[in-house]
C-alpha cells in the first residue's frame, strides 16, 4: 500500500518539478516571484486539448490511450505557451521591470494570473476536460505498484526534459549566459551578454515546461480552469524547499513535496495535501534556511 502511494507521488512529483523549474528560473533571472506561471500550465493543457480534438482519430500507441496526434498537440501546446509568456512579458512585465519596483511584478503577476484564468473560463468553460475517454489501465510493475502506461509515460518524458535541460545549461554558450545572468546580470551584460536576449529564453522554456507540466497533469487527472491555480502553491513549496534559484533544487523539492502529498493521504486524508507540502517546507527551511540546495551562507 505505501508503495503504491509512493509511486502515485512520484507521477505527481515530476509534474510539480517541471512546474517549480519555470518559476525558479523566473526568479533566478528576473527576480520576482511570477504567480501568474501556474496560468501556464492551465492554457499549456488547454492548447494541447483544442489540437488533441482537431486531430482526433489514429491508432494508439501500444498499451497509451493517445497516438502520434497527442504528442503533435503537445509540441503545438509548448510553442503557443511560450509565445503567450513571451506576450505577457512585453505587454506587462517589460515595462514595470524598468520601474525597477519588484513588488509592482509580483502583483501584477496576481492580476495577470486572474485574468487569464477568466479568460480559460470564457473560452473553455467551467467543466472539467480530458483528453480521452479511453479508459488508462493500471498494470502491476512491481509487487505492490501498480501503474497505467499514461503515467510511466508522464514520468519518462518529464525525466527525459530534465535531462535536456541539463544538458542545455551546462554545455551550450546560451546556457551558460543564462546562468551568467541570474549570478550578476549587471556584470554579464558588461561582459557583452546579451541579457535581453536571456530573458526571452527564459520565458520560452519556462513556459514550455510549464506547459509540458499542465499537459501531464491532465493527462493522469483532468484539465480543468482551476489546475493551475491549484497547483502553484505547491510548486512555490518545491521551489522554496529546493532552494530558491537552483533549477536542480526545484526538481528535488518537487519530488519531495509530491511524494509527502501521497503518503499523507492514507494518515490525514487528501483534503490537507495543501498543508502537508508548506508543512513539510517549513520543518525542512528550519534545517536549511536556504533550501536543500540553496547557496550556502
Amino acid at each position: 500500500m505505501i508503495a503504491q502511494y509512493a509511486a502515485d507521488g512520484i507521477v505527481l512529483g515530476v509534474t510539480l518539478a517541471l512546474g517549480a523549474i519555470g518559476l525558479t528560473l523566473t526568479y533566478n533571472i528576473l527576480r520576482f516571484a511570477n504567480f501568474a506561471h501556474g496560468e501556464f500550465l492551465t492554457f499549456g493543457a488547454y492548447f494541447a486539448l483544442v489540437f488533441v480534438s482537431f486531430l482526433a482519430g489514429g491508432q494508439t500507441l501500444g498499451p497509451l490511450t493517445f497516438g502520434w496526434s497527442f504528442l503533435a498537440a503537445i509540441a503545438c501546446a509548448v510553442l503557443l505557451t511560450a509565445l503567450l509568456a513571451l506576450i505577457l512579458d512585453w505587454l506587462l512585465y517589460r515595462p514595470l521591470r524598468k520601474s525597477d519596483v519588484a513588488v509592482a511584478l509580483v502583483i501584477a503577476s496576481f492580476g495577470a494570473s486572474l485574468m487569464l484564468r477568466n479568460l480559460v473560463v470564457f473560452v473553455w468553460g467551467s467543466q472539467p476536460e480530458y483528453y480521452t475517454r479511453g479508459i488508462a489501465i493500471a498494470r502491476e510493475i512491481m509487487p505492490g505498484v501498480r501503474l497505467s502506461a499514461n503515467e510511466i509515460f508522464v514520468v519518462l518524458l518529464t525525466a527525459l526534459l530534465m535531462l535536456a535541460l541539463h544538458l542545455f545549461l551546462s554545455r551550450t554558450l546560451l546556457g551558460k549566459q543564462m546562468r551568467a545572468v541570474s549570478d550578476n546580470p549587471a556584470l554579464a551584460q558588461v561582459t557583452g551578454i546579451d541579457v535581453r536576449r536571456v530573458v526571452r529564453w527564459t520565458w520560452i522554456i519556462g513556459g514550455g515546461l510549464a506547459a509540458v507540466a499542465g499537459v501531464m497533469f491532465g493527462l493522469t487527472v483532468q484539465i480543468s480552469p482551476e489546475m493551475g491555480f491549484n497547483l502553484i502553491l505547491p510548486m512555490f513549496a518545491a521551489a522554496i524547499l529546493g532552494g530558491i534559484g537552483s533549477v536542480y533544487g526545484a526538481v528535488l523539492g518537487g519530488l519531495i513535496i509530491g511524494l509527502a502529498q501521497s503518503l499523507s493521504v492514507p494518515l490525514i486524508g487528501a483534503e490537507y495535501k495543501p498543508a502537508v507540502a508548506f508543512g513539510l517546507m517549513f520543518l525542512i527551511l528550519l534545517v536549511y534556511p536556504k533550501g536543500i540546495l540553496g547557496e550556502k551562507s
